[in-house]
Formats: structure tokens, sequence, C-alpha cells
């Protein structure tokens, strides 16, 4: 595989053709923030959070998605860059309804993380306060989609790793909801195996365990890190 040679903040690196600079920066140990990333799944750039500044770009580019090049120059900590961060992370909880004192990932949840990461003490952006359901249906599994950022990342596990296809996207922009199967009752969806591959990936209290309260919801992280390599290896149990 052919090696190109990039610059990121001032530091050559080397990489695979193939890699993203997202992949790149990691390797590397140049932390670069997101929410929709996840190991051993697709990247798809939904949460923008990961934007980065390229030499000769007219405007960031998300890293997860964007391919590295011979003599690339990359910047990602601008000061530019930390005020679309922040300004990403207030449109998040201005968009849904996050309440976290009564979520049950409160202090376990990565939207939360981030918002300290980024320095959000407030949104600056008016709340919408929209009207969207809880699913309890599932006797394992719940989805409340007030606490829901659009990450699909459990559209990306159910899909590439499961193999079930259980969950999706509906509508566009504001009315844009995760629903399954075919926007029936999760716990109807006979193709739902139950593993809760989906519980583990999302990024806040959004997909959860049934009788979870404040914050008892906890993710086993371990099995995060197991998404990266189990397809390969074939260890997948139920």
């Amino acid at each position: 595989m052919p090696v190109k040679t990039l610059t990121i903040n001032g530091e050559m690196i080397s990489a695979r053709a193939d890699e993203t600079i997202l992949m790149a920066a990691q390797e590397a140990g140049i932390y670069i923030p997101t929410l929709c990333h996840l190991e051993g799944v697709s990247d798809v750039g939904a949460c923008r959070l990961c934007i980065v500044e390229i030499e000769g770009s007219g405007r960031p580019q998300p890293a997860c998605v964007t391919q590295v090049a011979e003599g690339m120059v990359v910047k990602t900590n601008t000061p530019k860059l930390q005020e679309y961060r922040r300004m990403v992370v207030e449109m998040l909880f201005a968009e849904g309804n996050h309440v976290c004192a009564v979520c049950v990932a409160n202090e376990n949840c990565e939207l939360q993380n981030m918002a300290i990461a980024v320095g959000m003490d407030h949104s600056r952006f008016p709340y919408q306060f929209p009207d969207r359901n809880v699913d309890i249906s599932h006797p394992l599994f719940g989805l409340d989609r007030n606490r829901c950022i659009l990450c699909t990342r459990c559209v990306r596990v159910c899909d590439e790793i499961e193999g079930a296809h259980v969950w999706d996207v509906a509508s566009r922009g504001s009315k844009s909801a995760i629903v399954a199967g075919m926007n029936q009752p999760w716990g109807e969806v006979e193709a739902c195996t139950s593993c809760g591959k989906c519980v583990e990936a999302c990024p806040t209290g959004a997909i959860f365990r049934a009788g979870s309260t404040v914050a008892e919801m906890k993710h086993d992280r371990d099995k995060l890190e197991f998404l990266v390599t189990a397809r390969e290896k074939k260890e997948w149990t139920r």
C-alpha cells in the first residue's frame, strides 16, 4: 500500500493512502473530537465535530471521511474550529430534549463529555423542544428519541456487524428520526436479535436497558472496543 506524507499541526506524519485524516491523526496520537465515529463500522461524517482545516481548501472538512493526500497540511484545533465545534454541540442540545439531570446516561454520556470538552455552558440557540416519543415496547431495551443526536451509530452497528438491519433514519430535516423496522414499535420488529449492540454503540441515553433509572445507564467500554475486531475474528456471541 502506498504511503502518503502529510503535516498535522506542524508534525510531519506518514499514513497509508487509504486512510482518512482521522485515522492518521489517531495513529499519531493527535486528538480530534467526534461523536458519530465508532471503531469497527464505516464513517458517515454525521456530527461534523471532527472538522479540520486543510491548507488550500476553502472550508473545513470532516476528518473521518476525508482521505489523506501527499503534502496535505492539516490543522485540527484552531480558534475557528473550536468555535465551530462549540456551536455544533450547542445546536445538538437545542434541537433535542437533553435534560441531563433526569437522563439514564447522566455522567456517562459522550454528548455531555463533549460539551465539557468544548467549553459549552449554555446554548446560544433557541431550544426547539421537539415532540418526540419514547418506545419501550421491547422487553429488554428502550428508545428515547428525545436524547437521540442522529449519529447513526446504532444503524451502522446493526447493519454492518449484526446484519439485522433493524434501524434506519426516516424523514428529513428537523423531523428526522431513528426508526425500527418499517417505523414499527421496536418490540414488534422480528429482525431484532436482542443482541444489545445498538445499546452499547449509542453515545447518549437514547437507547437504554429496560429498568434503567437516572445515571444508572453505563456503557460497557470493553464491548465497544470489541466491536473493532469481533467481526473479523467471528467472535460474536449473543
